[in-house]
């Protein structure tokens, strides 16, 4: 009985513990990545605004080449929404809406995760010239993890994880319109 005792006592504690120290883990995160392309800002702009686009140069897209994709509204407007659907637990399912433009300037979006577990996020592109003919992009993605999901921003680096996936976005966007 003693044993049994102290058993429930550890188990008390090792999940109280991580419970108690979320309390303290801040809730909000924002990651972030840039990069200097070497093409005018509007040209960068009038591609990227296209959310269909990002289907060639997000990280995210390409994780499963079967995913059902879906198309509501007018591409490059506020209000478009691009829905996929993925067997993959890497993908899930959810959505991404255009929310605001800023021509040339700025685009902001929402994203809206349904499996493997729901949440929303948000994200924004800005656009400023660099140089003559250059363009720096900036990718940001941001929200909030209620307690005690925001766990998760210890355990799991949110600025590499994410961090590394709008690296990889931006440099296949710059690829891409280098080329044209």
């Amino acid at each position: 009985m003693k044993i049994l005792k102290w058993l429930v006592i550890i188990v008390v504690i090792i999940i109280a513990i991580p419970l108690i120290a979320a309390l303290f883990i801040k809730k909000d995160y924002e990651v972030g990545r840039e990069i200097v392309i070497n093409k005018p800002k509007q040209e960068v702009y009038e591609y990227t605004k296209y959310l269909k686009n990002q289907n060639d140069f997000s990280k995210w897209a390409g994780l499963d080449p079967h995913m059902k994709k879906n198309f509501t509204g007018t591409d490059g407007t506020p209000g478009f929404i691009s829905a996929w659907e993925s067997d993959s637990s890497d993908v899930g399912a959810g959505e991404q809406e255009i929310m605001a433009m800023k021509d040339g300037e700025k685009i902001d979006y929402e994203i809206r995760f349904k499996k493997p577990f729901e949440s929303t996020a948000s994200a924004y592109m800005t656009f400023s010239p660099a140089g003559t003919d250059q363009t720096k992009v900036k990718w940001v993605f941001y929200g909030t993890m209620p307690y005690p999901m925001n766990l998760m921003t210890v355990m799991m680096n949110m600025d590499e994880t994410i961090g590394n996936d709008l690296d990889t976005g931006l440099k296949n966007l710059k690829g891409i319109m280098e080329k044209k």
